[in-house]
């Protein structure tokens, strides 16, 4: 099955705004590294842009290990009143390049209350994004023992 051809708005090729990618870490398995100077104050993901599927925890309690760990490795996790409730892209085939933001106490990124990404100081070339997941999700996430 062919894919449909998609026409580019105005001359903006696919690279338009990228300013990083996916490479292996020191910090935890893979991370998201700046190919391109990222100034204080940039929106890292442009495009980025879809809203977040909010799914109560009770929704996946009897989903098989492997699911459940999709949910726990990739989601916010937001606790309220009526329960735990887990965002999560609209499918995990889709998960774009800031779903692998990497934790640290030290963040050179944070987020806005839309989940939209941005620089907290002026990133180098070759420099792991890092973000503190406290200040966007209520805890449970098992993070790495250092807690950088």
């Amino acid at each position: 099955m062919m894919k449909k051809r998609i026409k580019l708005k105005g001359n903006k090729l696919p690279h338009f705004r990228v300013y990083t990618r996916i490479k292996r870490s020191k910090v935890h398995g893979v991370g998201v590294f700046a190919i391109r100077p990222i100034k204080k104050g940039t929106c890292i993901f442009y495009g980025d842009d879809d809203e977040l599927v909010w799914i109560k925890e009770d929704k996946i309690r009897n989903l098989p290990r492997a699911l459940k760990k999709l949910y726990a490795d990739f989601c916010v996790l937001k606790k309220k009143k009526n329960g735990k409730f887990y965002g999560c892209p609209r499918n995990f085939n889709v998960l774009t390049v800031s779903w692998y933001i990497n934790h640290s106490r030290r963040p050179n990124v944070a987020c806005d209350k839309n989940f939209n990404f941005f620089a907290l100081k002026n990133i180098k070339v070759g420099e792991e994004l890092t973000a503190d997941y406290y200040t966007y999700s209520d805890g449970d996430q098992k993070l790495d023992p250092s807690d950088s």
